[in-house]
């Protein structure tokens, strides 16, 4: 397999072939043998709620996910929920993030580099992991690659009103979706002057990126009133530091070898791939530019002499990027920038940066774009052959990877398992309690698995109270509830994913069960832990 020399002179299908690549690899074990975990059983049980239950919620919990939570709502109802429906919007997300870096690659740097990235992106470990998640933060990246794709055009002196409004409106959904993304304006501005961009574009810029900004900040504000939500996230420590470094260190090597790509830098193929595989000249004796893109250095960009006495065709505009100054600070901005804020607050999470990998496909593109000028030096019939190679090399290194990521223990538990479990297990009559009242998700996410039975804790329901996970009654009346029961069913955390128990109703929930009823039943399933307690003496008994 070789890559036709065709496919480099269109670019729809550069953008394509990465395009159907990511959704053949997000379809690949979509179901995850049909677990759900905790977050994605957040997604699924509001998305089932009433679209007047979902904003009554959000006015008290998750409002930084609300725009995602409608969109899902929508797909619920009129497809019904799956798991197939729960992730294909992030598949198809990801899918076009990989087609918007496949062109963003082409038009810097050459069809060779547009398409390594494409390719690349659906590979990265961290992306094949929410590539098949039903949260946001892949939707999030593919309206991140979309506005940094129009902000590309505009660089190159293809910017209309539209495109500005465009790339506003991108950037406003994004932060919609999770207002971190906004730190994606940061590293857009860094491209911004890295380039050299005329005034007029510097300006236009700034008005969208104004415009989007001002449509954010009401919910960035709102959401701070629900920074609750976010206490788990421990505070930042040396340790956590490693997997950026690693990163910005690829992301670096690829922005600097990237410059020195061929004979013009970054054109993804030099001297070959403009004079025997995609740079033939037509009839008329005019270079055909298509994988041309145009080299990042403005020496190259008015037909001045280039390396080795070449002289390369006229490049885009003045202020055109290169592939460094767009793919370095989407990729380091916002790693560094989530480190700043991390240092105030602790909010070091990396899916809330996922769209920073678009920046290091980018650069891994380079890396793939000097290798192709290295073997097109000796052979250019072998240097068609380096892509496919060299994808085929890392789908099969990173396969335990890959397998990992698609299998239920890739997830800190699984929500299905353990609601099917209990389906096994219950009896009609049986007392159902939860511990912590999060673990109600196991059945909200699936009632039927609970039906006979009643959550003897609950004084309100989540939709009631407009929470996620309900209002427990008093200790006392949890209590009491309790040894009013014969048989009691636990749905908790399994050992080692369990945290100590804290507060004052779930020491008591855990008191009453090793004081007054006997375990007969103990499962551990996918990191969940569903039990059996019967009592010790009669029901009413103190």
């Amino acid at each position: 397999m070789t890559c036709d020399p065709r496919v480099l002179r269109r670019p729809l299908l550069v953008g394509l072939i990465p395009a159907v690549w990511t959704v053949v690899l997000g379809l690949w074990g979509l179901s995850r043998q049909n677990s759900v975990w905790r977050d994605e059983a957040a997604t699924w049980q509001v998305a089932r709620r009433s679209t007047g239950d979902i904003v009554r919620m959000l006015e008290h919990v998750d409002v930084v996910h609300s725009l995602y939570y409608l969109c899902m709502h929508g797909l619920f109802a009129g497809l019904g929920p799956s798991t197939t429906v729960l992730r294909l919007p992030s598949v198809l997300a990801i899918a076009a993030a990989a087609a918007c870096v496949a062109l963003i690659g082409h038009r810097l740097a050459g069809a060779y580099v547009g398409l390594g990235a494409g390719l690349v992106l659906g590979l990265l470990p961290a992306v094949q992991f929410y590539l098949q998640e039903g949260r946001p933060y892949a939707l999030v990246a593919a309206g991140s690659a979309v506005s940094t794709l129009l902000l590309v055009n505009a660089l190159r002196g293809r910017a209309r009103k539209r495109t500005w409004a465009a790339y506003a409106c991108a950037v406003l959904v994004c932060g919609w979706l999770n207002w971190l993304a906004l730190l994606i304006l940061p590293a857009h501005l860094i491209t911004l002057l890295w380039s050299r961009a005329p005034r007029g574009v510097r300006v236009r810029w700034a008005v969208a990126a104004g415009a989007a900004t001002a449509g954010v900040l009401p919910l960035a504000l709102f959401s701070l009133d629900q920074s609750g939500q976010v206490s788990w996230v421990p505070p930042l420590t040396w340790h956590m530091m490693i997997g950026p470094a690693i990163l910005l260190a690829i992301g670096g090597l690829g922005g600097l070898l990237g410059r020195r790509t061929g004979t013009a830098p970054g054109t993804g193929m030099g001297t070959a791939e403009r004079t025997g595989v995609a740079g033939r000249t037509d009839r008329t004796g005019r270079a055909d530019r298509t994988d041309l893109a145009g080299p990042p250095d403005l020496a190259n960009r008015a037909g001045r002499p280039g390396p080795a006495g070449t002289v390369e065709p006229p490049g885009p505009v003045t202020g055109s990027p290169s592939l460094a100054a767009v793919g370095l600070p989407l990729l380091a901005v916002p790693q560094l920038g989530l480190i700043g804020l991390s240092l105030v607050k602790p909010l070091f999470v990396d899916r809330y940066i996922l769209f920073s990998l678009l920046g290091l496909a980018l650069l891994i593109g380079a890396l793939i774009g000097r290798a192709v000028d290295e073997v097109a030096r000796r052979s250019r019939p072998a240097a068609r052959c380096v892509l496919p190679v060299l994808v085929a090399v890392a789908l099969v290194a990173l396969l335990p990877q890959s397998l990992a990521k698609r299998s239920p223990a890739s997830r800190v538990d699984d929500v299905l398992a353990a609601a099917e479990r209990t389906r096994q297990l219950k009896h009609d009559g049986d007392g159902v309690l939860f511990i912590p009242a999060a673990r109600r998700d196991t059945w909200l996410v699936t009632p039927d698995a609970f039906t006979g039975t009643r959550d003897i804790a609950l004084a309100e329901t989540p939709e009631e109270s407009g929470t996620l996970k309900g209002v427990e009654a008093s200790p006392a009346r949890v209590r009491a509830a309790m040894l009013a029961q014969r048989r009691i069913l636990l749905v908790t955390d399994a050992t080692g994913v369990a945290r100590p128990t804290r507060g004052r109703r779930d020491r008591t929930k855990a008191e009453v069960l090793a004081t007054h009823f006997t375990l007969v039943s103990d499962e551990r399933i996918r990191g969940r832990r569903v039990a059996v307690y019967e009592r010790l003496a009669p029901a009413g008994g103190g």
